[in-house]
């Protein structure tokens, strides 16, 4: 599959979003516009709210008020966490099990078994060699992989990441860095989260940068690193803390 063949993803739109929990915002009204198949990374210290605002965008929460729509027809999404949900079965099981409740396939594995769409899967993220080891005892980048190999197998139009990379060591996040390219080239949309500036400068196309709960910039990636609009993203940039 190749991006040139891939139809266009449908524009995410979040209008005056806010989440409020026991009294307190945590996302105050906030307006985003995502289109096109970009590389979209969330940034901010912790607890600026970079988690909060990916699970509204994904749907998995709902905000207090405003709305999140997709302006076209609504894309297959998928999502990966920091830390991954797995099932207690084998690094093959779990793939095929996703195969099975979610009846989807990739168009150039739809032809083959459930057991040969998830071998193909573990190959392509180098995780062959560990189909029959129970997945809850990998590596956590090896975990990781295999969430992203389980996320690849949907075949989704966007793909959320949740900090996939931050508590592996560098190879690994060298491994999931390429398995998130590899995304990308073939036409998926991702946004993403990090608190790694390395990183995004690495991967990021545009950047949303929030702080205390408040989106203060949602601007190209190059523009924000060489001329932040807000204080705050400015001693972000510098590695000064700030909360």
């Amino acid at each position: 599959m190749n991006a040139h063949h891939t139809p266009p993803v449908a524009t995410l739109e979040l209008d005056s979003v806010s989440f409020i929990h026991r009294g307190h915002t945590l996302l105050s009204p906030t307006s985003m516009r995502l289109a096109g198949c970009q590389r979209t990374l969330i940034m901010g210290p912790n607890g600026a709210g970079k988690s909060l605002l990916m699970r509204l965008a994904h749907g998995l929460l709902t905000p207090s008020s405003g709305s999140v729509s997709w302006q076209g027809v609504q894309p297959a999404q998928a999502m990966v966490f920091q830390r991954p949900v797995l099932l207690r079965r084998s690094a093959l099981d779990n793939l095929t099990y996703v195969l099975a409740i979610n009846k989807v396939a990739r168009p150039e594995l739809k032809a083959l078994p459930r057991k040969t769409q998830a071998m193909s899967a573990l190959e392509k993220f180098g995780l062959a060699h560990l189909a029959k080891r129970p997945a809850r005892v990998l590596s956590g980048g090896e975990q990781q992989r295999l969430a992203l190999a389980r996320a690849w197998l949907l075949n989704p139009q966007v793909l959320f990441l949740d900090e996939p990379t931050s508590a592996l060591d560098p190879a690994a996040i060298k491994a999931v860095e390429d398995a998130v390219l590899e995304f990308h080239h073939s036409g998926t949309r991702i946004v993403m989260t990090t608190h790694d500036l390395h990183q995004a400068h690495r991967l990021a196309n545009d950047v949303v940068f929030l702080h205390n709960g408040e989106l203060l910039e949602h601007t190209p990636a190059r523009d924000f690193f060489t001329a932040p609009t807000s204080p705050e993203a400015g001693a972000f940039i510098r590695g000064e803390l700030v909360w």
